[in-house]
C-alpha cells in the first residue's frame, strides 16, 4: 500500500486545531511564589494564527490547561474558539466539528503528548512538532522541523496557506 506524502493533504485543510502546551509553548512552566504559572508564546506562531484568521481559516484551542493568560493572547490574536481545561479531547472535538458543521479529513491537529493521542488518530492531518513524545511522532503524517514554541505552528499554518495560495505571496522579487 503506497502511502500519501503530508503535501497532498494540506490543499483539503480548513481548519487547524491546536493544543497548548508543548505546541503553542516550549511546554515548560514557569511557577511564581503566588502559584501562577508563566508560559511562552512564539510571536511567528502568533502572526500565522492571526493570518490564518483572518483568511477565514477554522481555528480551535483545545488544552487540558486552564491559563487564563492563554486565553487572553489567543482572543488577542482574534481566535473565538478555546477550550481550556478540556480532559476528553474528543468529546470537545466531536462538539466542535458539529457545531462547525466540519469533516474530519479537512482539519489539521497538533499535538505533542499522549492526551493528543486520540484526536490525532481521527483527523485528516495529524501534525506534531519536532520534540513531540515517541507515541504522537508514530502517528503523525507531518513533523515540523520546529520544536513546541519555537515555530511548529508558523511552520504547519505557514505550509497550508502557501499550497492553497493564501500566503502573503512571493516576497522574492522585492528583496533581491
Amino acid at each position: 500500500m503506497e502511502t500519501k506524502s503530508y503535501k497532498e493533504y494540506l490543499e483539503h485543510i480548513t481548519t487547524f486545531i491546536f493544543d497548548v502546551d508543548g505546541v503553542l509553548t516550549d511546554g515548560t512552566v514557569n511557577v511564581l511564589t503566588s502559584g501562577e504559572m508563566l508560559r511562552t508564546m512564539n510571536i511567528k506562531d502568533g502572526y500565522a494564527l492571526k493570518t490564518a484568521n483572518s483568511k477565514g481559516y477554522n481555528i480551535c484551542i483545545i488544552s487540558g490547561g486552564s491559563n487564563e493568560g492563554v486565553r487572553i493572547r489567543l482572543e488577542g490574536l482574534g481566535i473565538k474558539d478555546i477550550f481550556l481545561g478540556s480532559h476528553d479531547k474528543i468529546e470537545q472535538l466531536n462538539l466542535y466539528l458539529s457545531q462547525k458543521n466540519i469533516k474530519l479529513e479537512n482539519v489539521l491537529y497538533m499535538g505533542d503528548d499522549i492526551p493528543d493521542y486520540p484526536v490525532m488518530k481521527r483527523v485528516g492531518l495529524p501534525c506534531c512538532p519536532q520534540d513531540a513524545v515517541p507515541e504522537i511522532k508514530v502517528i503523525s503524517k507531518y513533523i515540523s522541523h520546529k520544536n513546541g514554541g519555537q515555530g511548529a505552528v508558523r511552520d504547519v499554518i505557514e505550509q497550508v496557506l502557501k499550497v492553497q495560495d493564501n500566503w502573503q505571496g512571493n516576497f522574492d522579487a522585492k528583496y533581491d
